[in-house]
């Protein structure tokens, strides 16, 4: 990102997160022009032991320091640190900080200008409940079946929702200092719960929207996922138009809304997509112009 589009050009991170949310928000961040500093424990982050490659992507460009905060010298250090420190990002237990004396309270007497993004697990007085992200999804209805979900929704989203806190963050610094005012305004604490990430990922299912009957949950014929010749395919024909187009392409007659739920056109289309191979499929979806993509087997897939 070149620095006339790096809206976090100039602002000075100091992370204590491991895991994944913290690092990955801390990972955007970076990449929208931010200084940032990353504090670990001297086993360093757990990422780094179970995913190298992960943990390598995540902290490019980040300085990273080593330092037990249970001790003098680690106390020492994260004090040099934050006393030169625009935002600190943490993913602690608010109790755990408060043991280790970097409560908000503490911090801000501390360091006025200084703001805090704090990412727990779930709101409020919930923030010292255990959880993860497999069971923030669960609990807003995105786990349907037995199988695990495909990534780590509430994290990444959870990453997302801090690095938008971090904005929040440097947009009023900036507004203060534009204005003429003090360059070094009274700091934000700012709370991001995966718990909540997993709510707002989950509203178009509580809409209905993704339930089995919603328009985009497999009721209608124009948007699931059919098996092929030698694999599958995800189509996305829901507008009017893709879908006259893949009726046309499937030799189904009609292709209104009303059509385009019935149980006969399902069939109809499930039967096209049976008898063609990924090839042809790749072929039609560019000479049509339609939303579809060919994938492997599911066995594939997930290996």
């Amino acid at each position: 990102m070149s620095r006339s589009h790096a809206p976090l050009h100039g602002l000075r991170i100091l992370s204590l997160a491991l895991n994944l949310p913290g690092p990955a928000a801390l990972m955007r961040c970076r990449r929208m022009g931010a200084t940032c500093t990353k504090l670990e424990p001297p086993s360093g982050d757990p990422m780094g032991h179970y995913n190298a490659p992960a943990y390598a992507e995540m902290h490019e460009g980040v300085r990273v320091l080593q330092g037990d905060l249970k001790t003098a010298q680690g106390q020492e250090l994260v004090h040099r640190e934050l006393a030169r420190t625009d935002v600190l990002l943490t993913s602690f237990r608010p109790s755990a900080l408060q043991k280790l004396g970097l409560g908000w309270k503490e911090l801000h007497g501390r360091y006025p200008s200084l703001s805090q993004v704090a990412i727990v697990g779930a709101p409020g007085a919930r923030a010292e409940e255990p959880g993860h992200d497999l069971t923030y999804l669960a609990d807003n209805g995105l786990v349907p079946g037995m199988e695990l979900p495909a990534t780590l929704y509430a994290d990444m989203s959870g990453s997302l929702m801090a690095s938008e806190a971090v904005l929040q963050a440097a947009l009023r610094k900036q507004e203060r200092y534009a204005g003429g005012g003090d360059p070094h305004p009274e700091g934000l604490y700012l709370e991001v719960a995966l718990s909540d990430a997993a709510a707002y990922l989950a509203m178009p299912r509580r809409w209905g929207l993704t339930q089995p009957t919603g328009s985009v949950g497999g009721a209608h014929a124009g948007y699931r996922v059919y098996p092929c010749k030698d694999g599958r395919v995800a189509v996305a024909a829901l507008e009017p138009h893709f879908a006259a187009r893949l009726c046309e392409a499937a030799g189904v007659q009609g292709s209104d809304i009303k059509a385009m739920f019935r149980r006969e056109t399902h069939a109809a289309i499930a039967a096209f997509f049976a008898g063609q191979s990924r090839a042809e499929l790749d072929f039609l979806a560019i000479e049509k112009d339609l939303p579809i993509h060919t994938m492997g087997t599911q066995e594939a897939a997930g290996s």
